[in-house]
This record gives C-alpha cells, structure tokens and sequence, in this order.
C-alpha cells in the first residue's frame, strides 16, 4: 500500500488540527526542495506545436473554477457567485454528488446566470482511484451526475487522477492536473500551461485536460500561510507573458465572507476579490474568460488534429 492511500484510510480517524500540522510542516520542506519549479516552471510555457493563439487575439485565456468540497462550502456558492458576477467574470463551480446536498434551485441559479457546473468526484474521500475496479464501480454513478446536472466537466477531489481512467466518463474536459504543484497528494504536474488532448490507451475516447496553472487557496493561505495575493499575481502575470491559460481553482468552504476573524482553515474572501481586480485592471481586453467547457470546445475544434 502506498503511504498516501495508507493516509486516506487513517484520515477520517485524524484531528484535523493535526492533519493541517503535518501538512504545514511537511510542505515547508517542500516549498524549499521546489523553489526551482514552483511557483513557476520554465518548462511550461512551451507553446504546443501548430499554436495559432486566442481567439479574438487574445493574449491569454482566464479559468475560473470553484471546487465545492463541503455542505458549507455548498452553502456559500451564491455569494461567491455574485462576486464573479459583479466583476463580469464567467466561472464553473464543481459539487460532489454524494458527499453532501446539492440544491437543484442552486444549479439552476447557477447556470441562469451563465455559470457552469461540473462534479467533482462522487464523494470527497480521495479513494476513487485507488484501484480500477474502485472507480470502475463508481464510474456510472459518476456518469448518472454529469447527465442529471448536464455537466461537461470532471473534476479529480485532491487531484487524485487516472487520466486513462477518466476517459470513460462521459466528459469533454477535465480539470485534474496542474502545471507544477509539489503540495499535492499525487505531485507530478504535466508542465505545461495549455490545454491538451488526452486518448485512452484504446484509443477509443478521449477529453481535454485543463491543467489548473496558478497554486489553489486552501494551500497557499491556509498550509502555506501566505498573507498577500503575491504569489497569485506573479503567476498570472508570467502565464499572461507566455500566453497560456490562467486556470485559478477556489474554493468556498475556505473563504470567509463575513468579515470577522478567520478559522484555522480560512481566508479573507477579500484575497480573492483583490486579485479578480488585479486582473480586471491589468489586462483589461487581453484575457479571454470564458467557461471550461467552451475552451475545451475550442481546443478540441483548433488543436486536437495537430495534437493527434
């Protein structure tokens, strides 16, 4: 068994108190061994072969997505919602089908408003991968979700990821890997900053993968404890520079709204809202923000032909 699965089975038997402790420690360790490729790996802004650029001549693309991984984090997805909203950006939100309810009123708010749903997982225990036969068995469960909500995206909980697995779902993209990130579970990152086409070893199926390409919250203010958007602006502006895409992913079960104090496992929503800012200001009619199934559908008419 591999220590990370051992820590999946042991988890639920954790204070979480303790879980954050060695988490904290062990990525101040980290942090320091990957200095080289995090926050930014150099690697990563090669352009894939046949790249055309934007739509629009666009400089960069801008992902907003949210992961729902908490009832509370469910309970909060409208006001996080509005906050996008105020600012005109677009953005996905992803809920685990069976990890706590999910209002229909809510995706349909949700989708009303021009955002997108995905499902993340089917339950937020960090096992679905752990065996095919595991996922095998949850993969129609998976499936039913992505139809009810009609979904076109999959998202891995902890970025826990089969990426030939996954392409028997019924998807057109996916989110589950990330550019460089160390603080993972599952740590190896795909360096790069574009989008690519993914085939399953039949050569049967396939889907786009949207690597998320700036560090989530939870590990930068919450394990890494930082107290600015330094290192979210750093990024964007060097992903901006080599014209890949921004793939930001939040989450609402961290962010606190209300303005008192934060839990141990909380941030100001305002770090979020200073960096959509950021963005809004900086560069203003260069970004392209659009929802993850439309640059999927976008990769998938421009790029799959030349990645293929």
């Amino acid at each position: 068994m591999k220590l990370v699965d051992l820590y999946y089975d042991l988890k639920p038997f954790i204070p979480r108190w303790l879980q954050l402790a060695v988490r904290r420690q062990i990525a101040h360790y980290k942090r320091k061994a990957s200095h080289h490729v995090w926050p930014i790996d150099p690697i990563a802004a090669k352009q894939p072969d046949g790249w055309l650029g934007w739509p629009d001549q666009k400089t960069f693309a801008l992902i907003l997505s949210h992961d729902v991984d908490t009832a509370k984090g469910c309970e909060r997805c409208i006001s996080l919602m509005n906050i996008d909203k105020a600012l005109n950006f677009k953005s996905s939100f992803n809920f685990v089908p069976e990890g706590y309810y999910v209002p229909s009123e809510l995706l349909r708010s949700l989708t009303d408003a021009g955002f997108d749903v995905g499902v993340h997982g089917l339950t937020h225990d960090g096992k679905l991968f752990i065996r095919r036969e595991v996922f095998e068995r949850k993969a129609p469960r998976i499936n039913h979700y992505l139809k009810k909500w009609k979904s076109a995206g999959f998202v891995a909980p902890s970025m826990r990821r089969n990426l030939d697995w996954i392409a028997n779902l019924d998807i057109e993209y996916d989110c589950s890997t990330f550019d460089t990130d160390p603080f993972e579970p599952q740590p190896i990152g795909v360096r790069t900053i574009f989008p690519f086409w993914v085939l399953n070893s039949s050569g049967t199926r396939g889907y786009v993968e949207l690597p998320y390409s700036l560090p989530q919250d939870h590990c930068l203010f919450v394990i890494l404890k930082q107290k600015n958007i330094k290192i979210w602006t750093e990024k964007l502006d060097w992903v901006a520079k080599n014209g890949g895409v921004a793939l930001l992913n939040t989450h609402p079960d961290y962010m606190n709204f209300v303005g008192n104090s934060c839990s141990r496992e909380e941030y100001p929503v305002g770090y979020y809202l200073d960096f959509l800012e950021y963005a809004k200001n900086k560069y203003k009619g260069q970004y392209w923000n659009v929802l993850p199934r439309e640059l999927a559908r976008f990769w998938k008419k421009t790029m799959v032909k030349i990645e293929i």
